[in-house]
C-alpha cells in the first residue's frame, strides 16, 4: 500500500474499495470505447452495476460522478429501458504487451479490458543482447502509439513474457534467450518504458490468454504447452496461475523420458525437449530433406511423405509420455498445445493421444488434447492480459 492510500477500515477505505469494485466489473465488459451517442459493446448501466457490485444504486451513482470527473469512465444517455449506461473512458489510456522468442519480438498495445488494438512481429538474432531486443520493442511501441495518435504517457503498464525459467525477475537460464541470462528483465525493462512493467514466462502467458480467450475457456484447470525451441508449459489450477515455490512451475520440458537418449541443453540427458520440439523434428528429418524448415516437414507429412509423418508421430508419441505424467499430477479438465510444433495439428496430436493413454492412469487418459485457439499469438495476447490486470485504475484523484 502506499502513503497515499486511506487507512484500512476507514471511510476513505471503503470508498476506495467501492470504486475498484465497479472499476472491475467495467473491465470485465468488453473493449475500451470512446464516448457515443448511442449504445456501444462494453457498456453497462447503473442498476447492472449496482445488482453485479452489490452496492446501492445511489452508492454506485456516486461512484460513476467521482470517476467520470477522474477520466476513467464515461456516460453514455441512452433511450427506452436501458437509459444510461457506463463504460471506461478511452482517456483511461491503453497498456502495452511484448513478447520475445528464440528469434523475435512482438509487440501489441490493448485496451484496459486486454483486448488487444494493434499487434506486430519483427525478427530477431537469436543470441541477441537484452538491450537490443528492449530498444527493438521500444520502437515498435513509439510507432505504435504514434498511429494511434497516443502520447507514451498513455501506456498504463507493460506485460513481457520471456521464454525462460524467471525467478525474483531474473532470467535464470541462457539456453533460449543468451544474452538475457542474468539479467532483472523488470528493472531494465521499466528504465527503457519509464513505467511499471510485470514480467511472466511465456508458456503461462500462452495458458493465461487459451484460459481467458481461447481453446480452455470454461476450464477452470488446464494446461498449456508451448512447443518451439524449447517445451515449456503453463499451469492454470482453479483459474489462477500455478507458479510453484519460486516461479518455475512448469518446465516439463526436461522430464525424463529416458535416461539413455540424447544430451540435453540443460545438461540431463532424454529430456522431453530432445523428442518432442521443433529442433528434435528437424534433427530427424536432417537427412532426408537438408535444410528444411518446420513448415516444409509438415507440408511434406501432409503430402504423404512418410519420412515427415514418422518424425512427427515419434514426437507426439514422447509427448504423450509426458502428457501423461502431467494428467497423472494435475488432473486437468483439457491440454492446449501451441507454440510452432502445433502447426502439425493432429499429425502430431494423434499419437500424442496414443501415447497419453499408455501412460496415464485409467480415470484420467481420456483427458482431451487440443491445439491452440490463438496460436502464435497466445503469449503476445496473454502480455497484454497481464497488463491489463496488474494495472490499478484508481489513481490519487479518485481515491481521496
Amino acid at each position: 500500500m502506499s502513503t497515499s492510500d486511506p487507512a484500512p477500515g476507514s471511510t476513505a477505505s471503503l470508498r476506495t474499495a467501492n470504486q475498484r469494485r465497479v472499476l472491475d466489473v467495467l473491465r470485465g465488459q468488453g473493449p475500451v470505447v470512446a464516448p457515443t451517442d448511442g449504445p456501444a459493446e462494453g457498456q453497462i448501466t447503473q442498476a447492472e452495476l449496482a445488482r453485479t457490485t452489490g452496492l446501492a444504486p445511489a452508492t454506485v451513482s456516486s461512484i460513476v460522478r467521482e470517476l467520470a470527473g477522474a477520466g476513467l469512465v464515461a456516460t453514455v444517455k441512452g433511450s427506452g429501458r436501458r437509459g444510461t449506461t457506463v463504460q471506461l473512458a478511452s482517456s483511461a489510456g491503453v497498456v502495452a504487451g511484448i513478447d520475445f522468442g528464440h528469434r523475435h519480438v512482438s509487440v501489441a498495445v490493448g485496451d484496459l479490458t486486454g483486448q488487444v488494438v494493434c499487434e506486430a512481429s519483427r525478427p530477431l538474432g537469436p543470441a541477441h543482447h537484452y538491450d537490443e531486443g528492449l530498444g527493438h520493442a521500444a520502437e515498435m511501441l513509439a510507432s505504435m502509439l504514434t498511429d494511434l495518435a497516443l502520447e507514451a504517457d498513455a501506456v498504463r503498464t507493460v506485460g513481457l513474457g520471456l521464454p525462460a525459467p524467471i525467478i525474483d525477475d531474473v532470467v535464470r537460464s541462457s539456453a533460449i534467450l543468451p544474452g538475457w541470462v542474468g539479467v532483472n528483465a523488470k528493472r531494465v525493462a521499466m528504465e527503457r518504458f519509464a513505467g511499471p512493467v510485470h514480467i511472466e514466462n511465456d508458456a503461462n502467458l500462452g495458458a493465461l490468454a487459451e484460459h481467458r480467450l481461447g481453446s480452455a475457456r470454461g476450464h477452470s484447470t488446464m494446461i498449456y504447452l508451448k512447443l518451439s525451441s524449447g517445451v515449456g508449459s503453463g499451469i492454470v489450477i482453479d483459474d489462477r496461475l500455478f507458479h510453484g515455490a519460486s516461479g518455475t512451475a512448469g518446465e516439463v520440458g526436461h522430464l525424463t523420458v529416458d535416461e539413455h537418449g540424447p544430451v540435453c541443453r540443460c545438461g540431463s540427458r532424454g529430456c522431453l525437449e530432445t523428442y518432442a520440439s521443433t529442433g528434435s523434428v528437424l534433427e530427424l528429418m536432417a537427412t532426408h530433406m537438408p535444410d528444411a524448415t518446420l513448415d516444409d516437414v509438415v507440408e511434406a507429412a501432409r503430402g504423404g511423405n512418410v519420412s515427415a509423418v514418422r518424425s512427427l508421430e515419434d514426437a507426439g508419441l514422447h509427448l504423450g509420455w509426458g502428457l501423461g505424467s502431467l494428467v497423472n499430477l494435475f488432473n486437468p479438465s483439457l491440454i492446449v498445445i501451441g507454440g510452432d510444433l502445433a502447426r502439425a495439428g493432429d499429425l502430431l496430436l494423434d499419437s500424442a493421444r496414443v501415447g497419453l493413454r499408455r501412460h496415464a492412469l485409467d480415470a484420467v487418459a481420456a483427458t482431451p488434447v487440443v491445439v491452440s485457439e490463438l496460436g502464435r499469438r497466445a503469449a503476445l495476447v496473454g502480455s497484454v492480459l497481464l497488463a491489463a490486470e496488474r494495472t490499478d485504475l484508481l489513481p490519487e484523484a479518485a481515491s481521496g
